[in-house]
């Protein structure tokens, strides 16, 4: 189905942004970020949280945490509440007041902030202004990782064979797919399996699976078939929105796989094995 139709709002229509070029990234690591760590991740997956923490303080990177943070405003601004996205939008925009980078763990919300904040307040000079200077240092969890970090990783585990789902936002708004696997290409026990519907959306959609849920479960279950007719043992996406739906029909229909954020995923299998205690 066409953007258009998921982002189908009651009050206006919402238009992906046109593809922008190549970003230029910085030639050396930063000594320190801001993590926004997404509402998802905090209240379902706060073990991601904690792992992007670790890969990024492996790297000598020390993190702030603002404790005020919340949503990035994506569901209020997709489903056509303006106002609504806009005072949730003014609250983040007041915790990232230096000029550190701002790493994001889901590609959705780092594309809320990036690409979707300029139309929230395209009629405020001085706020806008504040919005691309934040767009400007705002990095999803893996683009951050292999473009700035450059990170190397040294694969721990035990041969594996995964799936790797990537949500439709991220993927348009910010190649997270393409970051994504050249991470895991880095794992030489890791066989990233290709699956049919791996461009699709899972059915999630924010609140189009609230508004649409028979549309939404028919989606996720051609997901969760997909995925399990690749032969993966393990599924792995870097948004953890998409992660809570494919995780839920799982479950429901006795499929035994599990999906886990990709942080999790590359902290896990780059730990060295501990030595039994005596």
């Amino acid at each position: 189905m066409s953007d258009l139709f998921y982002n189908a709002a009651p009050q206006e229509t919402r238009i992906a942004p046109a593809r922008k070029p190549a970003r230029t990234y910085p030639t050396h690591k930063p000594s320190k970020v801001y993590l926004f760590g997404t509402c998802v991740v905090d209240l379902f997956f706060p073990e991601a949280g904690m792992d992007a923490i670790h890969l990024l303080e492996r790297e000598g990177i020390a993190i702030d945490f603002p404790q005020e943070q919340s949503c990035c405003g994506q569901p209020a601004y997709t489903s056509g509440y303006t106002e609504q996205a806009r005072e949730v939008a003014r609250a983040q925009l007041k915790l990232f007041r230096n000029d550190w980078p701002v790493v994001v763990t889901s590609g959705s919300c780092a594309g809320m902030f990036r690409e979707h904040y300029a139309d929230l307040f395209k009629d405020e000079p001085d706020t806008l202004a504040q919005v691309h200077h934040l767009a400007a240092r705002t990095y999803e969890l893996a683009e951050f990782l292999l473009h700035v970090c450059q990170i190397q990783l040294h694969d721990q585990g035990a041969p594996v064979q995964i799936a790797l789902h990537t949500s439709c936002s991220a993927r348009r708004e910010m190649n997270t797919h393409v970051h994504a696997r050249a991470l895991i290409a880095q794992l030489n026990q890791v066989q990233r399996l290709e699956h049919d519907h791996e461009s699709e959306c899972c059915g999630f959609g924010g609140t189009f699976s609230v508004r649409m849920p028979d549309i939404a479960g028919a989606m996720v279950q051609d997901k969760t078939q997909s995925l399990l007719a690749s032969g993966a043992q393990q599924v792995v996406s870097a948004d953890c929105g998409c992660l809570l739906n494919i995780n839920g029909a799982f479950e429901k229909h006795n499929i035994p796989l599990l999906g886990q954020h990709l942080a999790s995923f590359l902290w896990q299998r780059t730990q060295a094995a501990q030595e039994p205690s005596a």
